[in-house]
């Protein structure tokens, strides 16, 4: 690939694909194809085919998916299967069609059985039963793995695909309703924290620049209060927002005790990138016979011990507490990335520093 090759990024605007177009810009590329998804449906075969005849991207990469946490998973499952499925098909149908002289397709880690053992190595796909809460995400994703591997075996097409593990970074998604659980944690122990200290202005500001699904109303301090508990966060205060002895406390879903590889966002867009520049279709699917690579840390944390460090690193001091009531969903899910490094990549930001980072890209507001 080079300098001034014709790269386009599906997401593009997303937390994955902002971090790649980030990535590539600091290496040097510059001649990319973007739209929006206003400006471009790619669930539409008719507009992502005139998409591709019309621009000629030489480079793909595929960073385009519906996602969410545990709760959007299991809530619209239709919707998952359905447009992750039509986006990556029309994707990967129009490349081989168009011929794009190669494509990198992500994945996720969900694509594992529930109970495989640990870590997750490549060889242990369709290996057993999927986590019921997120199998229709996990199935669209399995096929696009097998669909750029049927497409090199066919066709000789150059499309490889990537698992990247749990990510987090600038552009996360912070609905507390539908984020996975750092960006979750993060915005729940911040508005605990300005509940705490009476800091009605961030909260009220908190609310207007990351809506909830739901449209709960945070106008009064009475509202953001309702609308407060209803998150989870409660205490501190009595019905007309004075406040009280009762301690604030922040009730999180499951038991804490699950296990969770985490990896920013810039180290696995260096990862793809490093797939893209030096490994090709013939090396993965011939010499070392695997359908995709595992990216991620190889490091894991409790769901338990990661909320203690994220209130920590934003400053809340509350209870925390546990809903056992709540699925806490796979048990655990730590990536083997053994061939990642044997291909010459290893992570560099460590889990401390990077929540550290984005807490503070959240306060401000900013994309960095």
């Amino acid at each position: 690939m080079n300098k001034d090759s014709r790269i386009y990024i599906a997401g593009h605007l997303g937390m994955v694909g902002s971090a790649i177009l980030r990535n590539l810009k600091q290496k040097g590329y510059s001649n990319f194809v973007l739209r929006t998804q206003q400006e471009l449906d790619l669930v539409s075969q008719v507009d992502t085919d005139t998409f591709f005849r019309d621009e000629k991207p030489e480079y793909v990469i595929d960073a385009a998916a519906r996602v969410g946490g545990i709760v959007a998973n299991n809530t619209y499952r239709a919707q998952f299967i359905y447009d992750n499925l039509m986006i990556q098909n029309n994707l990967i149908h129009s490349a081989w069609k168009h011929g794009v002289k190669k494509l990198l397709f992500l994945g996720s880690s969900c694509i594992y059985p529930r109970l495989a053992p640990q870590p997750l190595k490549e060889e242990y796909l369709l290996s057993g039963p999927l986590e019921f809460t997120n199998e229709p995400y996990a199935i669209a994703k399995i096929a696009g793995i097998k669909m750029c591997e049927s497409y090199y075996r066919q066709y000789g097409s150059n499309f490889i695909s990537v698992m990247p593990t749990n990510l987090y970074g600038p552009n996360d998604n912070f609905d507390l309703e539908n984020s996975h659980v750092l960006p979750a944690l993060i915005r729940r122990f911040h508005l605990a924290k300005c509940l705490m200290e009476g800091d009605w202005d961030s909260i009220s500001k908190d609310f207007s620049r990351h809506p909830t699904t739901q449209g709960i109303a945070s106008e009064t301090r009475d509202s953001i209060s309702k609308a407060l508990t209803k998150l989870g966060i409660s205490g501190g205060l009595s019905r007309d927002g004075v406040p009280l002895s009762i301690p604030v406390q922040v009730t999180l879903w499951g038991t804490g005790t699950p296990l969770r590889e985490f990896m920013h966002v810039d180290d696995m867009a260096a990862a793809c990138i490093h797939m893209v520049e030096t490994v090709d279709a013939d090396t993965l699917y011939g010499r070392l016979g695997c359908t995709h690579v595992n990216i991620g840390t190889g490091s894991e944390i409790s769901i338990g011990e990661l909320a203690k460090m994220v209130a920590e690193i934003v400053g809340y001091k509350g209870d925390i507490r546990w809903d056992s009531s709540k699925p806490d969903g796979t048990p655990r899910k730590l990536m083997d990335v053994s061939l990642l490094e044997k291909l010459g990549f290893r992570y560099s930001i460590k889990l401390e520093e990077g929540i550290g980072s984005v807490y503070a890209w959240y306060c401000n507001g900013q994309p960095r």
